[in-house]
């Protein structure tokens, strides 16, 4: 903690309630620990005044924080488990680590939120608000970058809500089922039971926004199709929301195959990581080429996200940090040229 500190102040916590207070807090004051942590600054508190010393920015932020915590306690489900790390950390990344109120005049999306049981799902960084704001604008939309951003996460989110909103008929997903150091032959199962591991993610994630009872309804009348990318040639899809997650594991035949699938009325995203493609030595990644050729389309839009976008623990964003620096300083022998994409 910096002995510095140029800035206090006290904040009331009204009304004040101890069994709120203590999940506000934590176990041992756990929170209130991450909060001095990752703001820099120190928290006392007593009888439900919490004191805040610190440069004066993060004093200010902590407040917010602190505000929105509170409020998280009046809910009844939260008081059953209390504020988890996970709220105190995307509560942080909101308000601290990006600001939708400093980006440029213009660029503030359309408010998108979709109400799941464990609440709001809304961006949480400039670069996610672009992201949903584009799947909302654009027909084709890419969404790149490491793991941790939302890419998947939010683009199932839009798909959800424009079904819901009945924007389009039906929600398709889909992802290459490429190995990834290990041989699907020796797992046991059909080959629909070989590639549900993979596809696992975009249940979670479905079953998070939409509950168990209703995805088995929707998967059950076709609502909802789930299904390895090879089941997607030859066919045409008109009126769904598609979303092709793990893209850096396609072929360049793969993603043009499954980009000319597009029908009317219909949205497609696109997800993945080129930093871990999983293919063969020797195959180019579908995405990589699909950046190449299709950049110039004005009516695909492409959005690269950073480790600084990582909204996972805090140690994800250090982790995925400290990959990008030492392969920065250690390129690839004899590998495709690494180049740094930044959003248009």
């Amino acid at each position: 903690m910096n002995s510095d500190s140029s800035y206090s102040t006290e904040l009331l916590m009204e009304p004040v309630d101890h069994r709120r207070l203590t999940l506000l807090c934590g176990p041992y004051d756990d929170n209130l620990k991450h909060l001095e942590r990752r703001l820099q600054v120190n928290i006392s508190h007593r009888n439900g005044t919490m004191r805040i010393e610190g440069q004066q920015p993060n004093v200010e932020a902590t407040i917010d924080i602190l505000q929105e915590l509170y409020l998280l306690t009046a809910n009844a489900e939260q008081q059953q488990d209390g504020i988890t790390p996970e709220q105190v950390h995307l509560m942080i990344s909101e308000h601290v680590e990006i600001e939708y109120q400093d980006t440029e005049p213009g660029s503030r999306q359309k408010e998108f939120s979709l109400k799941t049981k464990k609440g709001l799902i809304k961006p949480r960084n400039p670069n996610q608000a672009a992201y949903v704001a584009n799947v909302l604008q654009h027909d084709v939309c890419f969404g790149v970058g490491p793991a941790g951003t939302g890419k998947t996460y939010l683009a199932v989110a839009c798909a959800v809500d424009a079904l819901e909103s009945g924007l389009v008929k039906r929600i398709i997903l889909t992802r290459p089922a490429v190995e990834a150091g290990e041989k699907l032959g020796f797992l046991p199962g059909d080959l629909a039971q070989k590639v549900d591991p993979y596809l696992r993610p975009l249940y979670d994630a479905l079953f998070e926004m939409l509950g168990f009872e209703k995805v088995e309804k929707y998967l059950e009348r076709g609502v909802i199709e789930i299904a390895p990318l090879a089941y997607m040639r030859g066919r045409t899809l008109n009126d769904a929301f598609i979303i092709l997650d793990e893209s850096q594991n396609t072929t360049t035949e793969q993603m043009k195959m499954f980009l000319t699938r597009i029908g009317f009325s219909a949205k497609a995203v696109i997800t993945g990581d080129i930093t871990q493609v999983d293919l063969p030595r020797g195959q180019y990644s579908g995405l990589k080429h699909a950046i190449d050729v299709l950049s110039t389309v004005p009516e695909i839009s492409f959005n690269f996200f950073n480790a600084k976008d990582v909204v996972r623990h805090p140690i994800v964003q250090r982790i995925v940090q400290a990959y990008e620096a030492f392969e920065a300083a250690n390129p690839k022998p004899n590998g495709p040229e690494q180049r740094e994409f930044r959003a248009k």
